[in-house]
């Protein structure tokens, strides 16, 4: 019977036991476990080590620091317990004893308090580094970028990679050390109460302790107002005019922040004087200088004077009062977005087109101008090429290959795998994980296209037909940018006519990817944590199979390198032996001093930020998985601490494979964010800058905008070589003609080579010749009575009219203009490209071949010519 009183207390250890052991294995453990098997499947052992070294050196390292610093000043506290009884205690033995007998238990029971509460309170204030240990990373692998700041001096990456940290690291150190100052004062008076016999005075040392403590608070204060000096280079208070600080904030708010500085001093040390002092008058030079430092401190709450100074010393002389912070705003936002070196052509426009046509218009530019649509050519691609209820194309990419004897700009698409199509019952979990398993092929069309023809193919069906000569070993596709579950490949299931009628096309799954499952043990644990017991009982995996997890591109990536922000447009590309996505990823930072901020929307959320850099380039193998890293930007202080931080992760861009480099392009949403900012900043005096008399904006036609879109063109850089690029056409702010066109690309115009050099020109026109901009030209387009005429009789006959992406681009000394013109059934969504209108100048035709309407814009051109010679000679006679 005794020990049936003991049982309760034994199940309930039991459970608290086996709940603390579940929780640990199926939140610790088996993450773990799995992970390092996950990595381990892309070769990437020796991160994940270092990775998590790094999280629980940093964040253990953190935590025992703060406990040693508790534990060292309540145990200095407890320490002089026991030092400080009166003389008729000092001489009377026996209450000596027993003035040291309490006082020993004192201390000793204290320290059984003051340990624990000195771990818990670590913790609590390393929390913070916790969550933010990857910063950390930054600050101690970080090096200098070589720009300085023209205001305080400090290089940028000072500002990008130990600011962040230094103002962590401030508010926790005061925070710690006036907790301490409490705690431990609390502690002396505790002890010099509960302990009889004390003398009526602190002990000297216990004085010393805590004038120590308030002197870590006074300097931790006077740290935090040093650093207060730098959040005036994120003042935004001067936009939409300029951003950044101007001359109130350097001028009146910088000599405040150094006038609360010296007072703080005086006032702390007069504070420490007049504890120590015996005489009264001691603490008039406290009182007197606390007063002025809290006098300070109120100045920098009124409004009033700096408000005074805006108005009647900076807005009668804005320009002149604001000048050098204006400068250092477009130098620190060029710089910051890497628009520093820009190169601008000015572009003469001759209104006679007749020569730029002559000598532009061969076919091998016709083939290359993207007349097809990628928003319009996906429906043809589900319409003709899914085949299969298991295959859909998401989205299309579009690039350059050689084929047809030069390089051409196509358009390709990959077909993944989505059963969602199929009927219910075969959306079962055999048909889910082992059947159909990955997707199969792509399909490739040129961009450009006669109308009024049937759609060429370059690859296309499932036997990867090519009449362009493209030809894949592995054309399977594991990794996609579809939401795909696990797969379990190879397996026992004979699979039949999954991806063609020929056999070969249904092999086993043969490549290197995946987690093996070579155990029952391993079996057990993947079956748990994909919470998923047919893994462990189903007799279809064999100890050859493998798990295929996080199939998604976008979180395969993000699983390895969090701290990339990646761009919304990963493409595919088309070796000889398999296929592979292209990600460009970005590093961001909002601590650039007195850059104009941005905001913009990435795969993995909206971010607000005023630095970016297309620092990586992610290679995915969409056979078997592998992730491989390119470091693009070797002038990113951000990239470069990672890389010191992560060395076996990153790979310099000279090792990606040929094959794979020479399709590297330039990002579109980082095109998109630099003319974001380039149309304002691109006025580069601040007089012009104030003036804002030639801000740009992104065209406009239809109430949307043009967003940068991809051409393939040869512009005279490197010997008739064409070059992949970005184009993108500006207007003035609030106006429809045109400004600029800007072209961003990959190739180095000095080597020629197969470097990857990304730059941007900008094409800008003069002010004294009419440029129209897209806008303008379909409103001459409407006018043509041909073309208006062939959109009503197509409209007639139950058709949909669609007009496609208008292309501009630089051609010589004209700029010309082609839009695509689609139609569609009204029930049938898959359009046809029917029409090309091609404008130059004043002159609009429309025809169903570029070749053909350039024959008839440079028939215009003549015959306006002789009429305007002809007209010449009449005038004369």
């Amino acid at each position: 019977m005794r020990n049936l009183k003991f049982l309760p207390a034994l199940i309930g250890a039991t459970v608290v036991i086996a709940s603390i052991l579940y929780v640990a294995f199926y939140f610790v453990f088996l993450d773990l476990f799995v992970d390092l098997w996950w990595f381990q499947s892309l070769k990437l052992e020796a991160y994940f080590w270092l990775k998590l070294l790094y999280k629980f050196f940093l964040s253990g390292g953190v935590t025992l620091a703060f406990f040693t610093i508790f534990f060292f000043h309540f145990w200095i506290a407890s320490s002089y317990l026991g030092l400080n009884p009166p003389e008729e205690v000092r001489e009377n033995p026996n209450k000596l004893k027993r003035f040291h007998r309490l006082a020993n238990v004192f201390i000793e029971g204290s320290a059984k308090i003051y340990t624990p509460v000195s771990l818990l309170l670590a913790i609590f204030v390393a929390l913070p580094f916790y969550n933010q240990w990857e910063t950390s990373l930054l600050f101690f692998f970080g090096d200098n970028s070589g720009v300085a700041d023209s205001i305080f001096g400090n290089d940028v990456s000072f500002y990008m990679l130990s600011y962040p940290t230094y103002l962590l690291i401030q508010k926790e150190l005061l925070g710690t050390a006036a907790l301490i100052f409490c705690m431990v004062a609390f502690l002396y008076w505790v002890e010099h109460t509960v302990v009889p016999h004390q003398r009526k005075n602190f002990p000297i040392g216990a004085k010393i302790h805590l004038t120590v403590l308030i002197a870590f608070v006074f300097g931790f204060v006077v740290w935090g107002f040093m650093l207060q000096r730098y959040t005036l280079l994120y003042t935004n208070s001067h936009e939409p005019i300029f951003y950044g600080p101007g001359f109130v904030e350097i001028r009146y708010q910088v000599l405040l922040i150094w006038l609360a500085i010296a007072t703080f001093l005086v006032a702390s040390i007069s504070a420490v004087c007049f504890v120590f002092s015996e005489m009264r008058h001691a603490k008039t030079p406290f009182l007197l200088s606390a007063m002025a430092f809290f006098a300070v401190l109120g100045l920098e709450e009124i409004n009033a004077i700096p408000e005074l100074l805006q108005r009647y010393v900076v807005n009668p002389n804005p320009v002149k009062t604001e000048k050098p912070f204006i400068q250092h705003n477009i130098e620190a936002t060029l710089n910051a977005y890497k628009l520093n070196n820009v190169k601008t052509v000015d572009m003469t426009i001759r209104l006679d087109a007749a020569k730029d046509i002559e000598t532009w218009g061969t076919q091998k530019r016709f083939e290359n101008i993207p007349v097809w649509d990628r928003e319009f050519i996906i429906d043809s691609y589900r319409q003709l090429q899914e085949i299969r209820p298991y295959y859909k194309f998401l989205t299309v990419d579009e690039d350059r290959y050689f084929a047809l004897n030069h390089l051409r700009q196509v358009n390709i698409s990959a077909r993944e795998v989505n059963i969602a199509k199929m009927p219910p019952e075969a959306q079962n979990w055999e048909n889910k994980h082992l059947r159909y398993t990955h997707g199969y092929g792509a399909v490739v069309t040129p961009a450009a296209q006669d109308a009024d023809k049937p759609q060429a193919w370059y690859l296309r069906d499932l036997n990867m037909s090519s009449e362009a000569g493209f030809s894949i070993n592995h054309p399977d596709i594991y990794y996609g940018q579809e939401d795909l579950d696990y797969a379990i490949v190879p397996n026992k299931l004979d699979i039949v006519g999954i991806a063609g009628s020929d056999p070969s096309f249904n092999e086993a799954y043969h490549g290197e990817g995946g987690i093996p499952i070579p155990s029952y043990f391993r079996k057990a644990l993947l079956a748990i944590y994909l919470n998923d017991e047919k893994i462990f009982f189903s007799s279809n995996i064999s100890t050859e199979s493998k798990v295929k997890i996080r199939r998604n591109i976008t979180d395969r990536i993000t699983h390895v390198v969090p701290f990339l922000h990646l761009d919304k447009d990963p493409y595919l590309v088309m070796t000889k032996d398999r296929f592979y996505w292209l990600q460009d990823a970005y590093t961001l930072s909002d601590k650039y001093p007195a850059a104009k901020p941005s905001e913009d929307k990435f795969l993995d959320g909206e971010h607000r930020f005023n630095y970016i850099r297309n620092s990586v380039k992610i290679v995915v193998d969409a056979f078997d998985g592998d992730v491989d890293f390119y470091v693009a930007d070797n002038s990113d202080v951000l990239i470069n601490a990672y890389s010191k931080a992560y060395p076996s992760l990153f790979k310099k861009i000279d090792d990606m494979p040929t094959d794979i480099k020479e399709h590297l392009r330039y990002p579109r949403d980082l095109y998109y964010q630099q003319m974001k900012m380039y149309a304002k900043y691109h006025q580069q005096s601040p007089e012009l800058f104030y003036e804002q008399a030639e801000t740009w904006q992104f065209a406009n036609v239809r109430e949307q905008t043009v967003m940068p879109y991809y051409q393939t063109m040869d512009f005279g850089n490197c010997n008739d070589q064409e070059e992949f690029v970005l184009i993108d056409p500006m207007t003035p702010i609030n106006r429809t003609n045109l400004s600029m066109i800007g072209v961003a690309g990959t190739l180095d115009g000095n080597q020629c080579g197969g470097s990857y050099h990304p730059n941007i020109t900008v094409y800008k026109f003069g002010k004294d010749v009419q440029v129209n901009g897209p806008a303008q030209i379909e409103a001459l387009t409407q006018q043509v009575p041909e073309i208006s005429a062939q959109f009503t009789l197509w409209g007639q006959q139950g058709s949909v009219v669609e007009m496609g992406r208008m292309i501009i681009l630089p051609m010589g000394s004209a700029v010309l203009y082609v839009q695509p013109i689609y139609l569609a059934a009204t029930k049938n969504k898959m359009p046809e490209l029917t029409r090309v209108i091609v404008s130059i100048g004043n002159e609009t035709v429309m025809d169903k071949t570029l070749a053909s309407a350039f024959d008839r814009l440079k028939e215009k051109f003549i015959k306006n010519e002789s009429a305007s010679l002809s007209n010449q000679g009449k005038t004369a006679n």
